[in-house]
């Protein structure tokens, strides 16, 4: 059996990561075509199976499974002992690659990130937009951002942004056809624009009064995994939209939406960014937690 060498452990991490030879060549730099034929390679010198493809997954063999859980913390602690290092520059500098949903990135992640890369000229981010529940250790990330509900107890999680707030919107040509809602319960009687996890379950609606909360399954004719085009078709006057109001507050302001059921939408917690429990902080993650928690405390002044 030869050698592997440490590029051809990379490559093999990055896939297994992944599990998509298309996402690990993006992260190597390389064409998806060029890694699968260095796995190939990479297979036929240990003389062993380490992938099982189809045209639609790859997933780790049983020795595949095997190599990664040894070798995995190792190039961890090969990166571990560079950050080392990089503290020692006295400004941090890498690049920090966070995974984060569509609605967490627009409402929260470019906001800040701009300030933050103001600051910290020498630190790049990578966001992976990805509105799934993502192994954030075994997929790669430094760090994700999610609600505080979907987060996993083993993780360390900061506040960052704003508390949210959900929104029930239409066109007011909408309103004026169907007419408006007075209560959650009145939403059976209207058109709603669905939308669908990544998961496959569809969102129920939640409400609350008077500290009790409210879930509705609301029926449509359109059913959308994308909470923009669900604001784009609350615009076509398609149906009523569950949305959030930092997203919807301009178009309401301008009156090319109306908003229904105001009182039944309260504040809930907004989003954290989470990172794994670790001895040692990439010095980029650390810049950025750091940098969240005092934007955290000048906002709340």
């Amino acid at each position: 059996m030869s050698r592997l060498s440490p590029a051809d452990l990379s490559a093999f991490l990055a896939v297994a990561r992944h599990r998509s030879f298309r996402k690990a060549a993006v992260e190597l730099g390389v064409s998806a075509s060029a890694l699968s034929h260095a796995l190939r390679v990479i297979e036929s010198r240990v003389d062993l199976r380490l992938f099982n493809r189809t045209t639609r997954s790859v997933a780790l063999t049983e020795a595949g499974e095997r190599l990664y859980a040894r070798v995995s913390p190792a190039f961890r602690d090969i990166a571990d002992a560079i950050e080392d290092l990089n503290a020692l520059r006295g400004k941090p500098a890498g690049t920090l690659r966070l995974n984060a949903g569509r609605a967490a990135v627009q409402l929260v992640l470019l906001p800040v990130a701009s300030r933050f890369l103001q600051a910290y000229p020498d630190v790049r981010i990578e966001v992976a937009v990805d509105d799934a529940l993502v192994d954030i250790v075994g997929a790669g990330y430094d760090a994700g951002l999610r609600f505080g509900e979907t987060i996993a107890g083993d993780m360390t999680a900061i506040p960052i942004g704003p508390r949210q707030r959900s929104a029930v919107v239409a066109t007011p040509a909408y309103f004026a056809r169907y007419g408006v809602p007075q209560t959650p319960h009145d939403l059976a009687q209207h058109p709603c624009i669905r939308q669908r996890f990544p998961g496959g379950a569809l969102y129920r609606w939640e409400f609350e009064r008077g500290g009790r909360p409210l879930t509705i399954e609301v029926d449509g004719p359109l059913t959308l995994s994308d909470w923009d085009l669900a604001m784009d078709a609350a615009l076509a006057g398609i149906g009523l939209a569950y949305l959030f109001e930092a997203r919807v507050q301009p178009l309401i302001d301008s009156g090319r939406l109306q908003r229904v059921l105001a009182d039944w939408c309260p504040y809930y917690p907004g989003l954290y960014l989470y990172s794994p429990s670790r001895r040692q902080q990439p010095a980029a993650l650390k810049a950025f937690i750091d940098f969240i928690k005092q934007d955290n405390g000048e906002n709340a002044a």
